[in-house]
């Protein structure tokens, strides 16, 4: 078949079609600054502390309902008394909250503690600390003795 064009194997389409002329951009992701990895890991731990795998696989009720024994009409509850493997899914809401708000306080009094900080901004952020630590414990043990009526009496 002398008459006819040979077409050979990987210079076919080349010899017929050209490469577009344009460069290609790599897109450049900057690092993030260190208050946003803290948080995005406190924003986690939150999540974590929170019972969201319970939640996710249990599917709880948001909050429960009890019956008033003296009128006799539902009166709404936050915190599923007596039961330790149990949660409604505001009361880990609100306990991951209590242990995020103690994180801070730590943080807050490590931060009280770096060799620049200004004098005022030191006793600020160790009474700060301070209140968010103390106060984020007390309300951990209010939240047990709803849970657990009669327990540390």
């Amino acid at each position: 078949a002398s008459g006819t064009a040979r077409m050979e194997g990987p210079a076919f389409p080349f010899n017929v079609l050209r490469c577009p002329r344009f460069r290609l951009r790599i897109p450049t992701i900057n690092r993030p600054s260190g208050t946003q990895v803290y948080m995005a890991i406190l924003f986690t731990y939150f999540l974590v502390l929170s019972g969201l795998i319970y939640d996710l696989i249990n599917e709880p009720p948001s909050i429960g309902s009890v019956v008033d024994p003296a009128t006799g009409r539902q009166k709404p509850q936050a915190v599923m008394p007596y039961r330790i493997n149990g949660q409604y899914i505001i009361e880990g809401l609100s306990g991951g909250f209590m242990y995020c708000v103690g994180g801070i306080g730590f943080v807050l009094l490590d931060l009280a503690n770096r060799r620049n900080v200004p004098k005022k901004t030191r006793y600020m952020m160790l009474i700060g600390g301070a209140v968010f630590v103390i106060g984020a414990y007390n309300m951990c043990l209010v939240f047990l003795r709803m849970k657990l009526p009669g327990y540390l009496k």
